[in-house]
């Protein structure tokens, strides 16, 4: 048993180091700040400089978006005078990845000298205070996918066997994000992320649950990958934007159409707290 956890070990590590030494030779930057981008919220690297782009198909053992509206493909540039590399859509648990698959990347951006993530996802508000196209910035969140990254051996170089979560997401970068959005006049709400496998939508009676135990807005991917960049000590920045409303008593049909254009509306007001926060870093 020992012998076959040290080759699974053996394995993703040879496969990240693969996947980061071919991205050293395409792109001319070292990044240090990755941003993770999902539905509708990829044009935020069109701020980037210098722009140089690699489709996830030709890095060696990344896997691929198979979501409309995800571009799938990565993007390294200058935000704010800083290295920045983008996830132009990201992989999800729904499309029949397994959690170290799509949460791979994440441990290529480490191998990278990434240090801080900040991430984004397309969610439902169950809190009635935090309304369709609204701005979150992520408190804390709640795992309810079924699975976990973390699970199998541990590689001790990455991180510990059982990562402390007190801090998921970085206080420091919450304050910093509220001192832009505020310098910048941009209504932000906080709140609890609750992330569950997907595709299909909740129920009422589900998202009356989800609001019982705290959560104040629910999506379908954002908590593996910051599971596995804690586990690597990767400081953490998380925007959830608001694309419905799913209160139980008034809920409606949801197209991806929709979710996309409230998305597509509201990210300019995150991509400029986005721009303020990498250039206080």
């Amino acid at each position: 048993m020992l012998r076959r956890f040290a080759e699974e070990i053996e394995t993703w590590r040879q496969k990240r180091q693969a996947a980061a030494e071919f991205l050293r030779s395409q792109f001319s930057v070292q990044p240090t700040i990755g941003l993770i981008l999902g539905t509708g919220l990829g044009s935020v690297v069109e701020r980037l400089e210098q722009q140089e782009r690699v489709p996830y198909e030709a890095v060696p053992y990344f896997p691929a978006s198979t979501v409309q509206s995800h571009s799938g493909q990565l993007v390294a540039g200058i935000l704010e005078g800083k290295p920045v590399l983008a996830m132009q859509g990201r992989m999800h648990y729904y499309e029949g990845y397994s959690m170290k698959e799509i949460t791979f990347p994440v441990r290529v951006m480490r191998e990278l000298g990434i240090s801080t993530l900040i991430i984004a996802s397309a969610c439902g508000s169950m809190n009635p205070l935090i309304r369709k196209g609204s701005v979150m910035l992520v408190t804390d969140h709640i795992n309810l996918m079924g699975d976990n990254p973390l699970i199998g051996p541990n590689d001790e170089e990455l991180g510990p066997r059982f990562p402390d979560m007190s801090e998921p997401y970085s206080r420091r970068l919450l304050q910093l994000a509220e001192q832009v959005a505020l310098e910048k006049k941009i209504r932000v709400e906080k709140g609890v992320y609750v992330a569950l496998s997907g595709p299909n939508l909740e129920t009422p009676a589900e998202y009356r649950f989800l609001r019982i135990i705290g959560a104040d807005a629910v999506g379908m991917s954002m908590v593996p990958e910051v599971l596995v960049a804690r586990h690597m000590n990767m400081e953490v920045l998380g925007f959830g934007i608001v694309t419905d409303e799913c209160y139980p008593e008034a809920l409606q049909p949801l197209s991806l159409e929709e979710v996309i254009k409230v998305a597509g509306e509201t990210e300019p007001k995150m991509a400029a707290i986005i721009a303020g926060v990498v250039a206080a870093l």
